[in-house]
């Protein structure tokens, strides 16, 4: 992984900044759909996706994101073929395990947001190892979510939660109750700008409570295609939009 902040193409934030690090999305879709458009096995395209991951780390560090939330597994994806799910599942062992010393180089954290009790333990160990090595890193915060269901995750941790605390109105509460479920060592924060690559136009059960007010950006591009230049046009669209939160235009 790479950090060439100068390859970047950054000429719209050379002179406007958005105030305050964001918290970006993206629901990383195409993959499969990519590798069959060229013959290729469907394992394949997970590969490419892979390193796309790579490039839009690195291309995230150099814009103004502070979060960076990636879906990588959904809770619905245990629905597909027991050979693509176990070739994901390793391809992010791998990644987790041969990347974490760049990230700390380049004052990465990582962490993993979703169930671990059905993840193979190799691969729970690196998500672990990923975190403790990372955790004290500032610059990015690079979250993946990896066997993950919103609707799941508010489900559990509303079964967890004090019924008189949410009668009383404890929000803090349960969004720190929500973290616990989701294995998450920080609060929920509000996802400022959600990106979903691939064509499609939905989210997906991805990040429904951080989503509430959630700028939407679809990109007709599968994942291994994404680049950096889409991630810059998508945030110069999200700074030309109007974020009332129920209010008035000021």
């Amino acid at each position: 992984m790479v950090f060439d902040t100068d390859s970047v193409v950054r000429t719209h934030f050379a002179t406007q900044s958005i105030s305050g690090g964001l918290h970006v999305a993206i629901i990383m879709d195409g993959n499969g759909r990519w590798a069959e458009a060229r013959g290729l096995p469907r394992s394949a395209g997970h590969v490419a996706g892979a390193e796309t991951v790579e490039r839009i780390v690195a291309a995230a560090a150099a814009l103004p994101i502070e979060r960076l939330t990636l879906f990588a597994l959904s809770a619905d994806n245990w629905n597909r073929p027991a050979g693509e799910i176990d070739a994901i599942l390793e391809l992010m062992r791998v990644w987790l395990t041969s990347k974490t010393e760049e990230c700390v180089a380049n004052h990465v954290r990582l962490s993993v947001i979703g169930r671990r009790d059905r993840l193979p333990s190799p691969l729970v160990a690196a998500i672990e190892h990923a975190e403790c090595a990372t955790a004290d890193q500032s610059k990015l915060h690079v979250r993946l979510a990896v066997d993950y269901s919103a609707r799941d995750a508010i489900v559990r941790a509303a079964r967890r939660f004090n019924v008189q605390a949410a009668l009383d109105g404890a929000r803090d509460g349960f969004e720190r109750t929500l973290a616990v479920t989701c294995h998450a060592n920080d609060l929920p924060r509000d996802v400022d700008l959600l990106v979903r690559t691939g064509g499609e136009q939905r989210l997906s059960d991805f990040l429904l409570w951080e989503c509430a007010y959630a700028e939407l950006f679809f990109s007709p591009r599968s994942w291994p295609d994404f680049t950096a230049a889409d991630l810059e046009a998508a945030l110069v669209e999200f700074r030309g939009r109007n974020r009332r939160f129920g209010g008035l235009s000021a």
